[in-house]
């Protein structure tokens, strides 16, 4: 039996964005689950703060036989830093993600980290630039910003489809670092993504160095949507190697 590939996603998106992938994984026979965080996507909420977001994924981990493939994309990446000590974690995986510490959080290492700080931006978008801040402590990004930030190579479709489903974000989770790093103990892969516009390659190689095993891809932000197949593969492939066995 592989182990069960888990998904989370990062700011502003929800379960629907591991669609393709999912679809991939289950039609080649992998059991996959992908989690709405609080607030997000179908889930009705309320929001929760990171170690909210932690726990939730946590407790989705308690309903699950055996090993599991523990994914986190972006912001997605410091929830699965928190929530991957759980025992029935077998390998963490961090998609362009936030690989942080106990002392780090998401906007500290964009921006506060000495060698992260010392990284040119020149030619590339800032997110910053897109966020809508709302009186609630919520954020969301213009449309037009999420497309150039986020999805740059995605097909038109694939970038409709996404921006029509992307939400708010609390902002105080983007501020709070993990209460453990689970990639201290745990296996770990990090895939860098080398088109992204949102978190800089060069940022991304920088926190890789934590994970025990580090690939890179000529994708944006987003592979999920504009390479779901890569995306799968790796998956199915981390997943056989935990359980020492292949579906056919």
């Amino acid at each position: 039996m592989s182990a069960t590939i888990v998904l989370v996603h990062g700011a502003w998106h929800g379960a629907w964005c591991w669609d393709p992938v999912a679809a991939v994984l289950r039609h080649r026979g992998y059991d996959v689950v992908a989690l709405d965080l609080p607030g997000h996507g179908s889930d009705p909420g309320p929001f929760q703060d990171l170690h909210g977001d932690a726990n939730s994924v946590r407790s989705a981990l308690e309903t699950i036989d055996g090993e599991v493939v523990l994914v986190g994309h972006s912001y997605g990446g410091a929830v699965v830093t928190e929530a991957g000590t759980h025992p029935a974690v077998a390998r963490l995986v961090y998609l362009a993600a936030f690989c942080i510490d106990e002392h780090e959080s998401c906007a500290a290492a964009l921006h506060d980290d000495p060698e992260a700080a010392a990284i040119s931006h020149a030619g590339r978008p800032d997110l910053g630039d897109v966020i809508v801040l709302a009186d609630d402590g919520t954020c969301t990004l213009t449309r037009e910003g999420a497309a150039e930030c986020l999805y740059n190579d995605c097909d038109p479709t694939s970038t409709e489809w996404a921006l029509d489903r992307i939400g708010a974000q609390p902002m105080v989770n983007l501020t709070q670092s993990p209460a453990v790093a689970a990639w201290r103990t745990q296996p770990s892969t990090y895939v860098v993504c080398e088109d992204d516009q949102t978190v800089h390659p060069e940022l991304q190689t920088l926190l890789a160095r934590r994970c025990e095993q580090v690939e890179r891809w000529p994708l944006d932000h987003s592979p999920f949507l504009s390479d779901p197949d890569r995306v799968a593969a790796m998956l199915t492939a981390l997943a056989e190697r935990q359980s020492g066995s292949s579906v056919t």
